[in-house]
């Protein structure tokens, strides 16, 4: 496995590992735990995209109430480091020492991979905005998924943690029209989660009333 590299860019040098092979192959060779640093490590020839959908899948999976707090946290962090215009992925010493265990790992990875298989058929570089700013500002959607993905709101967490899978797949390939499908379900998702925050300050009014 390569150990670094996970800029922007290394997609475009050597042909990528699609995604689903990734999870794949690290389901297959995980034991016991296994570790964010691991999971960056065998990402080295892979970007910023990878480890979004990475995060973004074990946030569709059904952890206990607030587990969100830790498993959105490095959402956050890879959001704002492609606002800043980083070219290479950093995560805190005490993230990388987190793990999931080799049985989570799996599920997560047979609950997801067939799906990604399905999905990355239909992907391939086309109408991505030319403009440089184009990380920035899909890092900017990241961002504003990834609170959404943090906060501890029933309910609330697992349609934008889809919206910033699909974003983390188009960004994967450059695919506009993945992106442009992931925008709407992003707005879709913010509108629900911002109903259902609504929904809970009523009720809370309510009862303490």
């Amino acid at each position: 496995m390569r150990a670094e590299g996970t800029g922007l860019d290394a997609q475009f040098q050597l042909p990528p590992r699609r995604i689903s092979r990734i999870l794949n192959d690290l389901a297959r060779e995980a034991e016991g735990t296994i570790t964010f640093e691991q999971i960056r490590q065998a990402l080295g020839d892979r970007s910023f995209a990878t480890l979004l959908v990475l995060f973004s899948c074990l946030n569709l999976l059904p952890f206990p109430p607030g587990s969100t707090l830790i498993l959105g946290a490095p959402l956050l962090l890879l959001a704002v480091q492609m606002i800043v215009g980083r070219r290479t992925v950093w995560l805190p010493r005490f993230l990388l020492r987190r793990s999931v265990t080799a049985e989570t790992f799996r599920r997560m990875s047979d609950r997801f991979a067939p799906r990604l298989e399905w999905i990355e058929r239909f992907i391939r570089p086309r109408m991505w905005p030319s403009h440089r700013r184009t990380d920035r500002i899909v890092g900017l959607l990241v961002l504003v998924l990834a609170i959404a993905t943090t906060l501890p709101v029933p309910f609330g967490n697992w349609f934008p943690a889809l919206a910033c899978a699909l974003t983390g797949l188009a960004l994967s390939e450059r695919d506009g029209l993945l992106f442009a499908i992931a925008v709407i379900v992003s707005m879709l998702a913010l509108t629900l989660f911002a109903a259902l925050i609504s929904a809970a300050s009523l009720l809370a009014n309510f009862l303490a009333g």
